[in-house]
């Protein structure tokens, strides 16, 4: 079954000239909408959510964007010959697959599917870690080569798993489907198995799941299944390492006067006190408010990011009152304090 085409732009209902600030209003707007801690339909909003991080995992970042751009109509030229269908598995992310392609220690020529990782073939083919080059390689193995006659190790596998935040905090199970179709003997072998997403996981780190590689040769022991990790787009954090940052907007007299705003984190709501004179650009920080550091009970900060806007439209009634402000106040930002 071919790859299907993904159209991003569609996907986050923007055009396909929009500016990246379009492409990140729309993501968060979206993100917000689907994301499946406040949606009532769980099951269709996870999927919602999967897609609409894919496409800003792509939109989002502009060398991804560019290589999006430049397939344009001809991007399935480069597909791989047709080799069985997608493998629908479940999990937190159900229904979205990846595939990918290796040659095996025996020339093989095998395909295979993962379903509940978070990404659709489509993104693993053009835009997955493991170096895109295409079906029929062995880019994608990390085993030994060369001709051998005793036992040999069957080649290690890479693919990427969609992993939120929340999964990061608190740790989860996943199961993720696996199915092996060698192109040359049309025989397919499917199963599927749980992965541990450890507390304190990070962004790039690879799980290894022992055992689900390429089979070995000649007895030798089959090589593993390596899973790297990638954070789903979060509409209200960014991470850094272990620290969250969270952009807090403020209108001008909550900056002058200060003032105290509800945020969220990843283990519930608290309140942030602004000092008067606080500044746009400015870092607060929470303590100990960001992800676990690994498997220990320390854990990251979180960083407020003050965001002052001015208002673009005035009412008569506003507009005399800044206008009175003008008149009054002796400040200059363009004279030194």
């Amino acid at each position: 079954m071919p790859v299907e085409f993904k159209d991003y732009y569609q996907t986050l209902g923007v055009s396909r000239d929009a500016s990246a600030d379009d492409i990140r209003k729309a993501f968060r707007k979206l993100a917000r909408q689907y994301h499946p801690d406040v949606a009532k339909d769980k099951k269709s909003a996870e999927e919602k959510f999967k897609e609409i991080n894919e496409a800003y995992e792509v939109l989002g970042d502009p060398a991804k964007r560019k290589k999006y751009d430049t397939l344009g109509a001809n991007w399935n030229r480069s597909q791989p010959p047709p080799g069985g269908g997608p493998f629908d598995g479940g999990g937190p992310f159900a229904g979205a697959g990846s595939r990918r392609g290796f040659r095996g220690q025996n020339g093989e020529e095998y395909e295979f599917h993962f379903g509940g990782t978070g990404f659709s073939d489509f993104f693993e083919q053009f835009f997955g870690g493991g170096g895109g080059s295409g079906f029929g390689s062995e880019d994608f193995s990390r085993g030994s080569r060369g001709t051998q006659t005793g036992p040999m190790r069957g080649k290690d596998i890479e693919g990427d798993i969609m992993v939120t935040l929340a999964e990061a905090f608190q740790g989860s199970i996943r199961t993720i489907s696996f199915q092996r179709l060698n192109r040359q003997t049309r025989q397919a072998v499917s199963e599927n198995f749980r992965v541990r997403i450890p507390v304190g996981v990070t962004e790039g780190q690879m799980i290894r799941v022992p055992g689900k590689g390429e089979e070995g040769q000649n007895g030798g022991a089959p090589g593993d299944l390596y899973l790297r990790v990638r954070f789903a787009q979060q509409p209200d954090f960014r991470v850094r390492g272990s620290d969250l940052y969270y952009d807090l907007d403020l209108a001008p007299w909550e900056a002058v006067l200060g003032t105290n705003v509800t945020i969220p984190t990843l283990d519930g709501p608290v309140t942030v006190r602004i000092p008067p004179g606080t500044s746009n650009g400015q870092q607060l920080r929470v303590r100990g408010r960001g992800l676990p550091k690994g498997s220990s009970a320390e854990r990251g900060d979180l960083f407020v990011i003050i965001r002052v806007h001015v208002p673009k439209q005035l009412s008569e009634e506003e507009r005399a009152l800044w206008e009175k402000l003008g008149r009054a106040s002796h400040f200059n930002p363009r004279q030194p304090s």
